[in-house]
Order: C-alpha cells, then sequence, then structure tokens
C-alpha cells in the first residue's frame, strides 16, 4: 500500500500516531470492538512535510499523534517515502 484513503465525511481529521505501542493500542482495544478488526501500518514521512503540524498530545505522553487535515490528506500521502507497511493485525 503506497497511500491512505480519503476520510470519510464524519471523519475531518486523519491522526498518525508517532508510536508503535500507541498504534498497538488503537487497532486492539478501540478498532477491533468496533469494527471487528484492527491493523498497525509503519511508514515513514519526509520531514519538511511533518513540519508544518505540531505533534498534539492525546493523553500523555504514550498518546502523541498528528492531526493532519482530511483536505491534507493527498499531500500527505505524497509525501510518504516509501510503502505503507501492515505490521500487526487484531481480530
Amino acid at each position: 500500500m503506497s497511500a491512505f484513503p480519503p476520510r470519510l465525511p464524519e471523519q475531518p481529521i486523519f491522526y498518525p500516531v508517532t508510536t508503535e505501542e500507541y498504534a498497538v493500542k488503537i487497532a486492539r482495544d478501540w478498532n477491533v470492538p468496533q469494527s471487528g478488526s484492527g491493523f498497525v501500518t509503519q511508514f515513514q514521512v519526509r520531514r519538511d512535510f511533518l513540519s508544518r503540524y505540531d505533534v498534539q498530545d492525546a493523553g500523555g505522553k504514550a498518546h502523541r499523534e498528528y492531526w493532519i487535515p482530511a483536505e491534507e490528506l493527498e499531500a500527505f500521502n505524497a509525501a510518504i517515502v516509501g510503502k505503507i507497511e501492515v505490521v500487526r493485525e487484531f481480530r
């Protein structure tokens, strides 16, 4: 996979997180109960793109994420270096 899909109308923000630990928590503890599955991805984004955004604290140092407006997701995808890899899967 080389890009994230467009956000749904009720999803105005894309929230890439900064650690695998936080991504696992979201995938396993939130996504599985809500939708039946959760995935942890790993990817790299050009620093010059990410430097436009502040890292947000979403509940402590272990819960840090970027807030990318949905209308900027295409630019975010263009700033991804290489492929997006699924590194964990929960059902």
